[in-house]
């Protein structure tokens, strides 16, 4: 594995940050493809963590380093050749990370100063856990399942509509039920393709019985699963799925997140049920 350097960054010449730098750089491509192209992490989520938070340092203190190739604009990786492109109809971009209170509170507080809330003003933030398994655009018309995608770089992604389509969480119609707000006429719904912790034991059992190979994790296992050239193979795994945000919709439909959601719920989509309103970093 490809290490951060010890060497603070400020004492560090131009030069020096430009070697590390690129060296980190490949070091994240590389780790980028057997994460997201290969389902073979080569790294643990730490170790992948401290190699972006450390490219990034070198970014703020030499801004001449970053460019629009550089890992900290990207997201993912490329499309595999097993599957056609997608371009999704906006960005599928990642979530950024924080690993500290102090970065909460601060996170709240950039809110307020964007939306220039004063401090007695509450201010709600939708709060869910985080499930590790492989993000999945699903796009509806006129409430029918018309594809769904991949990530991809946030771009382009893989075409996975036929593998999709034998999981069982996943409407291939949206429901209409009566008081909830109508779907857009045109709608990218997207959410986490995931596996159980329960069911990864299952299947990691079934796998090892029949003398495959040893399962990974549940992420992996379930971005191999969705990923399989034969829809069968797919629908034979026990993948779930649940929605958490929309790219492109046509009309609005919604006025806050927790209100999506719900219309999520509402339409026969999956949402994590964990899921709550909070008002302070310590929520």
């Amino acid at each position: 594995m490809a290490k951060p350097r010890s060497e603070p960054i400020d004492r560090m010449s131009p030069a020096e940050a430009a070697a590390e730098w690129a060296r980190l750089a490949e070091a994240i491509r590389a780790a980028d493809v057997a994460y997201y192209q290969e389902d073979a992490p080569e790294l643990t989520d730490a170790e992948y963590d401290a190699l972006r938070l450390r490219l990034n340092a070198l970014e703020a203190r030499f801004p001449e380093l970053r460019t629009e190739l550089s890992p900290s604009q990207t997201v993912g990786a490329g499309v595999g050749a097993a599957f056609a492109k997608v371009e999704h109809l906006r960005p599928m971009l990642s979530l950024d990370n924080l690993f500290e209170d102090e970065e909460v509170a601060e996170f709240l507080a950039r809110i307020r100063r964007f939306l220039a809330l004063p401090a007695a003003e509450p201010l709600d933030v939708v709060a869910e856990p985080k499930i590790d398994g492989l993000s999945c655009s699903l796009l509806y018309e006129n409430g029918a399942l018309a594809r769904a995608a991949t990530r991809g770089d946030g771009r382009v992604g893989e075409d996975v509509t036929a593998n999709v389509r034998t999981i069982k969480d996943i409407p291939h119609q949206l429901s209409s039920p009566r008081g909830a707000a109508r779907w857009p006429q045109r709608i990218e719904i997207r959410g986490e393709v995931y596996m159980t912790m329960a069911d990864f034991a299952v299947l990691r059992e079934q796998e090892a019985a029949a003398g495959r190979r040893t399962l990974a994790n549940p992420r992996n296992t379930a971005a191999g699963s969705l990923r399989q050239k034969d829809p069968a193979v797919t629908a034979a795994r026990p993948l779930r799925f649940f929605a958490y945000t929309w790219g492109f919709a046509s009309e609005p439909f919604a006025a806050t997140q927790w209100e999506a959601v719900e219309a999520f719920r509402a339409w026969g989509l999956p949402v994590n049920a964990e899921m709550r309103r909070e008002r302070t970093a310590e929520g």
